[in-house]
C-alpha cells in the first residue's frame, strides 16, 4: 500500500457480517416487548410482564372458571383474555370433531350402492345394444307377461314400506313392529323371488334360454343379477332378526339394520327402471 491507497489488484474486503448484525439488533429490539403465549405472541405490560387483559386470561384458563367481566383492555374480546367461553364458541362453530360412527358407516355404504349401480347400468347398457339381437327366436312381446310381472312389482314395493317400518321400530327399540315389519318384508321378497324363479323356469322349458339368443343372454342376466341380490337381502334380513333378538338393540347392530334398508330400497330402486326398460317396452316392440 502506497501513499494510503490500495494497489489496484487487491480484492475489496467488507464487513458481510455487519448487516446481518444490524438486522439481528434491530429484529430483537421489535420482538422485545412481546411474549408467547401457546402459538401466539401477545404485548408485554411495563417491566416486561404479561399485559393485565392476558393475565386475566391466563387465571381464568387456569381456574376454568369466567370471570366476571370483559377483561381490561379488551372490552369487545376482540383479541387476548377471551376465555374459556370464546375457545368453546370457536370450537363449536370453526373446528367440529370427527363425524359420528353411523355417519361413516352410511357414507361407506352408499360408495357401495354406488358401485353396484355402475354394474347395473353396465348391464342395462349391455341389454339396451342386445334387446334385438333374437337371432330368430321369440321376442319379448312373445314371452312377457305384464301381469305377472305387475304383482311382482306390487310386492316388492310393498316389501319397501314394510321395511320402512322396520327401521322406525327397531330405532324406536318396539319389538313388536321390527319383527312383525322384518317377517311381512320376508314373506313380500320370497314371494317375488318365487315369482320370478317359476318365470325363468317356464321359459326355459318352453326353449327360451339364455343361450337361446344374445338378447335372453342379456335378459337373464340382467333380470337374475337383481333376483341374486334380493335373495341375498333376504338372507340378510333373518341375519339381522337374529343379532336383534340375541343382542339386542346395540349401536353397532341399528348400524347393520340401517345398511339393510338402504340395500333393500337400492334394489326397488333398480326393480322400477329393470320393469320399465326390460318389460314395459319390451313387451310394447
Amino acid at each position: 500500500m502506497v501513499g494510503g491507497q490500495k494497489p489496484s489488484g487487491a480484492p475489496a474486503r467488507y464487513g458481510w457480517w455487519k448487516p446481518l448484525l444490524g438486522v439481528a439488533v434491530v429484529a430483537t429490539a421489535f420482538l422485545a416487548p412481546f411474549r408467547v403465549r401457546g402459538d401466539v405472541a401477545v404485548p408485554a405490560g411495563p417491566g416486561g410482564t404479561l399485559g393485565s387483559a392476558t393475565q386475566d386470561g391466563l387465571r381464568q384458563d387456569a381456574g376454568g372458571g369466567t370471570p366476571s367481566g370483559p377483561p381490561r383492555g379488551d372490552r369487545n374480546r376482540l383479541g387476548h383474555g377471551g376465555g374459556t367461553r370464546d375457545r368453546q364458541h370457536n370450537t363449536e362453530h370453526g373446528e367440529r370433531g370427527p363425524a359420528s360412527k353411523r355417519i361413516i358407516v352410511g357414507y361407506g355404504f352408499w360408495i357401495f350402492l354406488l358401485s353396484d349401480i355402475i354394474m347395473f347400468a353396465a348391464f342395462f347398457a349391455s341389454y339396451a345394444v342386445l334387446s334385438g339381437e333374437t337371432a330368430g327366436g321369440p321376442s319379448g312381446r312373445e314371452l312377457f307377461e305384464l301381469r305377472n310381472t305387475a304383482i311382482e312389482t306390487a310386492l316388492l314395493l310393498a316389501s319397501s314400506f314394510t321395511c320402512g317400518i322396520a327401521t322406525v321400530g327397531v330405532q324406536a327399540h318396539r319389538g313388536t313392529w321390527f319383527y312383525g315389519a322384518m317377517a311381512a318384508t320376508f314373506v313380500l321378497g320370497a314371494g317375488f323371488i318365487g315369482m320370478e324363479a317359476s318365470e325363468f323356469a317356464s321359459m326355459v322349458a318352453s326353449g327360451a334360454g339364455p343361450q337361446r339368443s344374445a338378447f335372453l343372454s342379456a335378459f337373464f342376466t340382467l333380470v337374475g343379477c337383481h333376483g341374486l341380490h334380493v335373495t341375498a337381502g333376504l338372507l340378510w334380513l333373518l341375519t339381522m332378526m337374529a343379532q336383534v333378538f340375541a343382542k339386542g338393540y346395540r349401536d353397532d347392530i341399528l348400524r347393520r339394520v340401517m345398511c339393510f334398508s338402504l340395500f333393500w330400497h337400492a334394489l326397488d330402486i333398480v326393480w322400477v327402471a329393470l320393469f320399465t326398460v326390460v318389460y314395459l317396452m319390451g313387451a310394447g316392440q
